[in-house]
């Protein structure tokens, strides 16, 4: 994995967007994303102020930092939902109780058992790029912040598709890859102990898939890089070294230091994020300190 930096030029900042409800505001010095200010409540917003949240959310290259939240779980649901149908995460042992859309992603332990997903995002991926329609975005809700670590890096795959070396973009042209997600269960399994065994209902209902190495956005036009070392395990049609090889070069290179912004996460926060052109890595904290957020997953469509 590549050196990544907190902030990194890599645009010139576009002026800060005022609504009746809220303010939109670029992230200073980062390749991607903007700040929503103002917004605490999101449950009584017209369908006017979600396509002004939408159109901000595809003029930032899919990351929304929204500010000072205050959502309750349901509220949260809700929210989700204006933005399309939502996904329940195949871990069913960490819904929330009552609330099968949102998936606990936690290092507590209560009674002898983790309350959520410890391990959550500890490689770079982008969220169930292993379904026949993987997501179209994501939003993570703080919960309980740690005193130290915790971050959570993005990657701009349009960007690291921009800036792909020629060579590189003629090998995997017109390219499809394979995405599973039992593969990247079990390795991590190894490692963490997070990680109960799956259930064979569990296995059967995540057969791997393949999906297009590049793709276009189907809101921007836009073509971005769809690999990522979570869950892409081989390129098809290209012999195993040679697979090997050209995915560890993409994933490189997708994560260098001008293409990464890191968010510290402060009380309040939700992130949204379009996992059609985006990864993220969440390298967790110090097991002495508790950690919890809460996420839901919107639908997207078959990726080309």
């Amino acid at each position: 994995m590549s050196d990544v930096a907190l902030a990194t030029p890599a645009a010139p900042e576009a002026p800060a967007v005022r609504t009746t409800r809220f303010h939109i505001r670029r992230l200073p010095e980062a390749p991607l994303g903007a700040e929503i200010l103002g917004l605490a409540d999101a449950a009584d917003l017209t369908d006017a102020d979600i396509a002004a949240i939408r159109q901000a959310w595809l003029a930032h290259d899919g990351l929304l930092v929204f500010r000072d939240v205050q959502l309750t779980p349901q509220s949260q649901v809700e929210f989700s939902r204006r933005f399309g149908p939502l996904q329940v995460h195949v871990l069913n042992q960490f819904h929330l109780a009552g609330h099968p859309e949102i998936l606990v992603v936690s290092n507590v332990v209560e009674n002898g058992k983790p309350i959520g997903l410890g391990d959550a995002g500890r490689d770079w991926h982008s969220d169930l790029s292993y379904k026949p329609l993987p997501s179209l975005g994501s939003l993570l809700l703080t919960r309980e912040l740690p005193e130290e670590g915790g971050d959570t890096l993005f990657a701009n795959m349009v960007r690291a598709f921009d800036t792909l070396p020629a060579e590189l973009k003629r090998v995997i042209e017109g390219r499809r890859a394979v995405h599973s997600y039992v593969d990247r269960y079990e390795r991590l399994r190894v490692l963490s102990n997070w990680r109960p065994p799956l259930s064979q209902a569990q296995i059967d209902a995540v057969p791997p898939v393949d999906h297009p190495v590049v793709r276009t956005h189907p809101e921007t036009g836009k073509r971005a890089l769809f690999v990522n070392e979570g869950f892409t395990s081989h390129i098809l049609g290209l012999p195993e070294d040679e697979s090997t090889s050209v995915l560890e070069q993409l994933f490189a290179h997708s994560v260098c230091a001008d293409n990464v912004y890191t968010h510290q996460w402060c009380a309040g926060d939700m992130l949204f994020w379009d996992n059609r052109s985006t990864i993220h890595f969440a390298p967790g904290c110090p097991d002495t300190y508790r950690r919890t957020l809460h996420r839901t997953t919107i639908e997207g469509d078959v990726p080309v």
